[in-house]
């Protein structure tokens, strides 16, 4: 993506379903390509609901043990209170600030879990084993972990659109700036990611929670820290997949249905968007199975074969060549990733609904 974003000369591709409208024509390319992204912006920020409302009541748990137990529900509607403030920022010239907090509040918090993980030292009676008594569980585990892996590399939806604010010549154009910037996001992605893996697993086995501060109590001051630190950047987060969704209804509304474009307009439309995605995260409240049946069903495509298609589909390379090879393979597995993690994803959501109270 990187690479197509200026493959036409004298033209920039901004947003995604501009490039899927070069690729597959006018009218497919927005079929295509506008859903899916919608779909993964709208199952963001319900996980992020859901994220943030469990740091919240891990926080209020660990600060004050001896308190009356308060509902995760209440959590995650103090949660969408910050939202229904938030989401009248006319627009996101401050972004770069909420993005730097949550790159380090990432960082904090990943090392905070891994480095309270090893002050915890290995549990009593850890094991290492698979967690599903029968094999049809194992696997679908797999898948859903297939689909969590997926959720955990979701920046593909937004490269063009950070692309675009590179400055481009033909002399020095953005992709070189971009490549570097790329590689450095993801050397810092797998310092957040791999210690935590490894030395969760590592000290709690396979009883680990699917958000490993809940499975941390002690020192409590620290994990407090690390899941208010989780709050602020799922806070930031939260908006950067909203804007979008925003923008797109409101377009809808005033192009296409010919609303007056008004501040009462963005008010209900965007408080409505907050509620609603309240509403889903208060009623599917699972942190994994939200992340492995989402990661499989909207991000598989806009992260893995979609890319690929349209580099088929705009540069025809050779067939049986190593880029026509490579992109076929990546299509082969987004695919399958798509079919087989949601499947997983589900049966999770499904198991944990069956003892689950709804609003209770």
């Amino acid at each position: 993506m990187v690479e197509m974003h200026e493959m036409v000369p004298g033209r920039r591709f901004d947003r995604y379903h501009e490039l899927g409208q070069y690729a597959f024509g006018e009218k497919l390319g927005l079929y295509i390509v506008v859903p899916q992204q919608l779909i993964v912006e709208v199952g963001v920020c319900i996980v992020y609901m859901v994220t943030g409302g469990k740091s919240l009541k891990k926080f209020h748990d660990t600060v004050c043990s001896t308190c009356k137990d308060i509902k995760l529900t209440y959590f995650i509607m103090i949660f969408a209170s910050v939202h229904f403030v938030l989401s009248h920022l006319p627009n996101f010239n401050s972004i770069s600030g909420v993005s730097l907090a949550a790159a380090v509040m990432s960082l904090s918090y990943s090392t905070i879990a891994w480095g309270a993980s090893v002050d915890k030292g290995v549990q009593q009676n850890v094991q290492y084993g698979y967690k599903a008594k029968t094999t049809a569980g194992t696997v679908f585990n797999f898948f859903s972990a297939l689909g969590e892996v997926a959720f955990a590399y979701a920046g593909h939806n937004v490269v063009l659109e950070i692309q675009a604010t590179i400055p481009s010549t033909p002399e020095k154009p953005s992709k070189g700036p971009m490549w570097r910037g790329v590689i450095v996001a993801y050397i810092v992605v797998a310092l957040c990611y791999f210690p935590v893996a490894l030395v969760g697993y590592w000290m709690f086995g396979n009883s680990v929670q699917d958000n490993i501060l809940i499975s941390l109590e002690k020192p409590a001051w620290l994990i407090a820290m690390a899941n208010m630190f989780v709050v602020v950047h799922v806070i930031g987060s939260y908006q950067i997949y909203a804007m979008p969704v925003f923008d797109m209804m409101e377009t809808v509304l005033v192009k296409k249905l010919n609303f007056k474009p008004s501040t009462t307009l963005r008010f209900i439309v965007r408080n409505l968007y907050v509620a609603f995605t309240m509403f889903i995260g208060i009623t599917f409240p699972f942190f994994g199975g939200l992340l492995g049946f989402f990661g499989g069903f909207a991000f598989a495509p806009t992260t893995y074969f979609l890319p690929c298609i349209m580099w088929l589909a705009i540069y025809k390379p050779r067939k049986f060549s190593l880029s026509w090879w490579t992109n076929w393979i990546c299509i082969v597995f987004g695919l399958m990733l798509m079919i087989l993690s949601p499947i997983g994803g589900l049966r999770q959501i499904i198991l944990q609904a069956k003892d689950y109270e709804f609003y209770s």
